[in-house]
């Protein structure tokens, strides 16, 4: 149910080369905005020699959006981009722009290549597009999307370093799915370096959009005449910002501007209602698949889990982004038919379903990678639809039907801890915040017991386990059977891993598709090359590495210059838990020199090593725990010292003496 709004490199590059001196944003025609002077702009090219880091400069990035009070409007953008590496010749030579014909219209305006002529001016070197090809957009064969897109795909000539491309696109929305909807962002920090920027937003006076700006360090100007109101947005010589490790999205570097129109969740909600409204009828024949369900369940809760393991694996996904489609349901009769439904489809069914069994549940509308502002409303902030069920104590239990691997009572991570919006049948809403699994649900355990022979081979058998958002690929791997030729191709792969030369036996795994099963291996491992002899002693090669490379990134981050963007915790190690652990039973008279122990706790995690020898049994045991939060810039400093403290930790290989 994605609504894509313009092409999202231009999206990035909106704002402009002077200020108002009108009270109407300029209308924009074949031969550009007046107010912009294209000679004015080109002289503002730099020499390449003074930006030896970067690939392209700026000279305007452009955007001038205008809207009515019902939604229909119009966005063109202009850049004017000068090439400074030979890198960036081969981006852009070739252009794709998208748009919707059913809803909307796509103009270039222009498209030209100039290079300077030696005299203090420019020469054109080609003056439109060499190729210019419209097509629908393929769907995509993995996860199947079929929408009613079509991109022009423009080629050109005469792109080389020192040449500037300048070009204009227009696109134009002719009837917008909500009417009165729109949503538009851009970011005024780039990348790269640029000279001018602008944005204008234009709209009716009895229109007041809403606005977020994030982190400008220039005010906006605002002029109401006309019957207009208009915004506008322009900076001069915008610095480009340079990434971080671990960089937090919330952050006082960035300079954006979000807008939208004057809409409301309640209203989106009440609208998709209206969508849905005849959507969750239930026919005889899915009333009848329902009975053979349930047949055999003897709890409510079996119920519930008979109906999801139905829709979320059996109704095979497709995406159905088509005109108004894109937003409201099928109805279960025509997803039974057809086997197959979207987001919104999936959502549906079940929710008719569980409704048709006794089970109220309702349809939730979301971003699958979260909303970007929730105080700015919007259908084009919202792509993706899941299943609250109501609990009978109060509360909800949120189920994602699109996801075939995540057991019921739990969500895929991207969606946890990000804003839902529960829609009722009479068109009441509901904000919520999804929940987030705790940290140790979150986890993964390797178990390595063996025994060592006195010529260095190791046989033993192996254990992992996985939960929650570490569960998936462990599922994915066993999610169909192996024949005889993948099941042995898997166990010796899997071994050969762990000690070169070993062979795999006797692997016990479980149904990747049994949500109810817990997602284990177990393997055996036989005369693997564990250790090697040097003289009287053998090298013992650890199977789960070494800590090194947290002390290289800590040098890494020592060497760059002072810290601007505040560090997100759980960038450094994840909201996750992991156990590797090595249980190891040496020769009668064999003693290893251990490895110190290590334990480095912070904001950013936790990390502990322990190495020991309790008679012939050698034992390693690490563990890790990510954490979240957001901390100033200040303690890069904390962060470097922790990272070298799970750094010490750096033993690859430990020696074993016969005595």
């Amino acid at each position: 149910m994605r609504r894509t709004a313009a092409p999202a490199a231009l999206l990035l590059s909106l704002l402009a080369a002077s200020t108002l001196s009108l009270a109407q944003a300029p209308r924009i025609t074949p031969k550009g905005d007046p107010s912009v002077k294209d000679d004015t702009i080109y002289k503002l090219a730099v020499d390449p020699k003074q930006y030896p880091e970067d690939q392209v400069y700026v000279l305007l990035d452009d955007g001038v959006l205008r809207y009515e009070a019902d939604g229909r409007g119009t966005h063109t953008y202009r850049t004017v981009v000068q090439i400074l590496k030979e890198d960036a010749v081969e981006r852009y030579n070739e252009h794709r722009f998208g748009w919707a014909p059913g809803h909307q219209k796509l103009t270039v305006n222009w498209m030209r290549v100039l290079r300077p002529d030696g005299k203090g001016g420019f020469e054109v070197v080609s003056a439109e597009p060499a190729h210019v090809q419209d097509s629908d957009v393929p769907a995509q064969m993995g996860n199947p999307v079929y929408s009613d897109r079509k991109v022009r795909r423009v080629s050109l000539s005469g792109v080389a370093v020192g040449t500037i491309l300048d070009y204009s696109v227009t696109t134009e929305e002719l009837k917008p799915s909500l009417p009165g909807d729109w949503y538009d962002s851009w970011s005024v920090s780039m990348g790269v370096p640029a000279r001018r920027s602008r944005l204008i937003v234009d709209v009716p006076a009895s229109v007041t959009p809403r606005i977020r700006e994030t982190n400008l360090d220039f005010k906006r100007q605002e002029v109401v005449a006309n019957g207009r109101r208009v915004y506008t947005w322009a900076k001069n010589d915008v610095p480009k910002v340079k990434g971080e490790p671990f960089a937090a999205d919330s952050n006082g570097i960035f300079m954006s501007v979000r807008v939208s129109s004057p809409m409301s969740w309640e209203r989106i909600g009440a609208w998709y209602a209206g969508l849905a409204k005849d959507r969750y009828a239930v026919t005889p024949e899915v009333h009848a698949k329902l009975r053979e369900l349930v047949a055999g369940a003897k709890t409510r809760e079996d119920t519930i889990r008979a109906v999801h393991r139905w829709v979320a694996q059996d109704i095979r996904y497709v995406s159905l982004a088509l005109g108004i489609g894109g937003y409201q349901p099928r109805s279960p009769a025509e997803v039974l038919k057809s086997g197959f439904g979207d987001c919104k489809d999936k959502a549906t069914i079940f929710v008719a379903a569980l409704g048709d069994l006794g089970i109220t549940a309702y349809p939730v509308l979301l971003n699958s990678t979260g909303v970007d502002e929730e105080s700015l409303p919007s259908i084009d902030q919202l792509d993706h639809a899941i299943a609250a069920v109501k609990l009978d104590k109060g509360g909800y239990l949120f189920t994602d039907l699109t996801s075939e691997l995540t057991p019921y009572g739990s969500l895929p991570y991207g969606e946890q801890d990000e804003f839902g919006l529960v829609v009722f049948p009479d068109g009441r809403t509901e904000q919520v915040k999804l929940p987030i699994d705790p940290v140790g649900v979150n986890a993964s355990e390797t178990r390595l017991v063996g025994s060592l022979s006195p010529d260095g081979l190791f046989d033993g058998r192996i254990e992992s386990l996985a939960r929650g958002k570490e569960q998936y690929s462990l599922r994915d791997a066993f999610s169909t059977k192996f024949d005889s030729t993948q099941r042995a191709n898997f166990m010796r792969s899997f071994a050969g891993k762990i000690f070169d030369g070993a062979s795999g036996d006797s692997l016990v795994a479980f149904d990747g598709k049994d949500l109810s099963a817990e997602p284990k291996l177990s393997l055996k491992i036989k005369g693997g090359r564990a250790a090697t002899s040097s003289g009287g002693t053998q090298i013992l090669t650890l199977p789960f590495g070494s800590m090194v490379g947290f002390a290289n990134l800590a040098t890494e981050l020592e060497s760059r210059e002072k810290r601007r963007f505040p560090i997100d915790a759980e960038s450094v190690l994840g909201w996750e838990t992991s156990v590797s652990e090595l249980r190891l039973t040496l020769p009668e008279g064999w003693r290893a020199q251990l490895p110190k122990n290590v334990t480095a706790t912070s904001p950013f995690g936790s990390y502990t090593s322990e190495y020991a020898q309790d008679g012939r049994e050698l034992r390693l045991t690490r563990k890790m725990t990510g954490a979240k939060g957001t901390l100033p810039p200040e303690k890069i400093g904390e962060l470097i010292a922790w990272m070298k403290q799970v750094g010490a930790d750096d033993a690859k290989f430990i020696v074993i003496e016969k005595k």
